[in-house]
């Protein structure tokens, strides 16, 4: 038996944009998680000049 897991959280990535669902790996600090992977986390938050 598969689950989709359709009842997870998600989040917008502040880089991309893109929506991203909830991990194990975040479960204690999801309040604080801003990026969906470790290349927009590098990337950084978006210049607002």
């Amino acid at each position: 038996m598969t689950h989709s897991k359709p009842h997870l959280p998600t989040k917008i990535c502040i880089v991309c944009q893109r929506p991203f669902a909830w991990r194990k790996k975040w479960g204690r600090d999801w309040e604080s998680v801003r990026y969906c992977s470790e290349r927009c986390r590098r990337a950084g938050p978006p210049d607002t000049a």
